[in-house]
């Protein structure tokens, strides 16, 4: 948490009146859980936002300085409940996030967090609003939070102290939990999984909630077994997730070096497919999650309207590019890449 001038108050005190305005009338406070909308009133998203957040300029992500630009900083961070605030870039690319308040409370809420329970917290990020909100409502104590980058571990424990919360920030690989703490009666990651990690479903009680991100396009909640087997449940929602950096398959490839190395196979051709599609539909985007696990698809906005990028991770890949004269699409491999969306 920071020290903000009278002005700078004043504003996130009407961006927060804004984003309590956006998701009341849309029923985004769930009625089972009233304690989140108190704790997002008493602990809000821009009093744990670090203080640098990063911008899509339709090129490249720019750095947005909360002391230097405030406005559109706080534009980033509380102008929709339903976007995420990217928090972290490495090597161009985000690879941290403060995820979107409606996805936050919609996970806490498929949580069904009780009062004095015990809180695995997987992915702490520099912000660690989640595991703030998390202490709101178990108590000072009963949260851990994991967190593999130490930088953002750091960050996340000082303003959790600053706050003045007793959470236990860990520094290590999430997939492996924290089986010092163990046994868990809740388990909530922050970061898209393929495969749940056995870990969290063994430091997790029987009977107890696992809520996670799968595929990077939604999120799961789920019930460990009476007999500590499996857990089982289903899909609550769709929205896209940062991914897990530290259970990257071998041999896979960014989509950059997969067009290095595979040629296109023909000129780029005109398509009607619009890839805005692929940013506001999520029901394409989760069926080929499903059918095409291994598929990576990225998206942005420029002047000329939105772009796709779609990968398998090895040997094919293509692009659906918006142009003044209309989207053209290209690509290379043995796979088909460019049609999958029309196919979902």
């Amino acid at each position: 948490m920071v020290a903000v001038d009278g002005a700078a108050a004043r504003a996130a005190a009407e961006a927060r009146r804004r984003l309590d305005g956006e998701m009341a009338p849309g029923g985004l406070w769930p009625e089972r859980s009233p304690w989140i909308r108190d704790a997002v009133a008493r602990l809000p998203r821009d009093a744990f936002a670090p203080e640098r957040l990063w911008d899509w300029d339709g090129h490249v992500w720019q750095p947005v300085d909360r002391g230097s630009k405030p406005d559109r900083w706080l534009e980033l961070l509380c102008g929709t409940a339903h976007r995420a605030a990217v928090t972290q870039v490495t090597g161009g690319l985000p690879t941290s996030s403060l995820s979107a308040q409606a996805l936050v409370v919609d996970m806490l809420d498929s949580l069904r967090l009780e009062p004095g329970q015990r809180v695995l917290e997987l992915g702490t990020s520099p912000s660690a609003w989640n595991a703030a909100l998390l202490t709101h409502r178990a108590g000072p104590g009963p949260v851990t939070t994991v967190e593999v980058d130490p930088d953002l571990a750091a960050a996340g424990a000082t303003r959790l102290k600053t706050a003045g919360l007793d959470v236990d920030v860990v520094t290590g690989g999430g997939s492996l939990g924290h089986p010092a703490g163990a046994p868990y009666d809740r388990a909530i990651a922050t970061y898209a999984v393929d495969r749940v990690p056995w870990a969290w479903i063994e430091q997790t009680r029987p009977g107890g909630r696992l809520v996670l991100p799968w595929g990077r396009l939604g999120h799961a909640a789920l019930t460990v077994a009476p007999d500590h087997t499996h857990a089982t449940g289903w899909m609550q929602g769709l929205a896209q997730f940062m991914p897990d950096r530290t259970t990257t398959p071998p041999g896979t490839r960014d989509f950059a070096t997969v067009r290095a190395h595979t040629p296109p196979s023909g000129p780029e051709q005109h398509t009607t497919r619009d890839p805005e599609h692929l940013r506001t539909d999520w029901s394409p985007l989760f069926h080929l999650r499903v059918v095409l696990p291994e598929s990576v698809i990225t998206t942005a906005v420029d002047q000329d309207g939105a772009s796709a990028w779609i990968h398998d991770g090895h040997e094919s890949w293509a692009t659906l590019s918006s142009t003044p004269e209309g989207v053209y699409r290209a690509q290379g491999g043995p796979r088909h890449l460019a049609d999958l969306p029309e196919n979902a």
